[in-house]
């Protein structure tokens, strides 16, 4: 007796056509890529101070390669983007290890995420010193703790114990004149920047933007152009725009 022919197995997809048609809702880059990523870069970034999605908006991670060619990555805070210049400018120690890494190769790569609104952007490029009055303007702008801590702390050197950094900082506070209960009372206390501390710029010479999508089908784009140094900083030539797949 003849059976009945089975027929086609049904099977189950993880991607249902619902879920099919929320892929691509959320925010996104525009359909027709802007000709430079600065604006978008600056309004995003400015969309992250005002919202304060959080603590520290300006917060991103920066990796550079150490003189023995290891790589070596810490979170750091923007303190200026230099839409008109190309680049964005943070602080630190010279003699520290990111900083003695960025002078034996001078290149760098950062990574901003705002994790709340689902945007990152990643940037690229080379690295030069501040200019000495666009590190004298931030440092004269910060409370006399963080001043005193620049001259007092050999960053990355090791010390025995935290009473002994604090000891530090109180001898270096007396080395300089600083009366510390005077200070401690609102009085205004006058420290010059320390000449092994200031500021880098980071050239924008590669820009990639990224918003999240359903399904893990992001967003990306990423501009790229040619830097020309010319003495302490770079002139770029015109961005070359490219839509990345996730």
């Amino acid at each position: 007796m003849g059976g009945i022919a089975a027929g086609p197995a049904t099977v189950s997809l993880p991607m249902t056509t619902r879920a099919l048609g929320e892929i691509g809702q959320g925010e996104s880059l525009p359909d027709h890529l802007p000709k430079s990523p600065i604006p978008l870069f600056r309004a995003w970034f400015d969309d992250a101070h005002r919202r304060r999605w959080q603590p520290n908006p300006n917060a991103m991670t920066l990796a550079t390669i150490d003189p023995d060619g290891r790589p070596s990555a810490r979170v750091v805070l923007c303190k200026h983007l230099h839409d008109d210049l190309g680049c964005l400018v943070f602080f630190t120690n010279y003699n520290g290890r990111k900083g003695r890494a960025l002078q034996a190769n001078p290149r760098a790569a950062a990574v901003f995420h705002w994790d709340d609104v689902d945007r990152q952007i990643r940037v690229e490029g080379p690295v030069t010193v501040s200019p000495p009055a666009e590190s004298d303007d931030y440092f004269h702008s910060r409370r006399w703790e963080s001043r005193l801590g620049a001259w007092a702390s050999d960053q990355s050197e090791p010390i025995a114990s935290r009473e002994a950094l604090l000891n530090k900082v109180r001898h270096t506070a007396k080395q300089l004149g600083i009366d510390l209960a005077a200070a401690v009372s609102g009085q205004p206390i006058e420290i010059d920047r320390p000449p092994h501390w200031g500021g880098f710029r980071l050239w924008f010479e590669s820009v990639e933007l990224w918003c999240n999508g359903v399904g893990r089908i992001h967003d990306r784009a990423r501009w790229t152009r040619t830097l020309t140094k010319s003495g302490d900083t770079y002139s770029g030539g015109p961005w070359s725009a490219t839509r990345l797949q996730p």
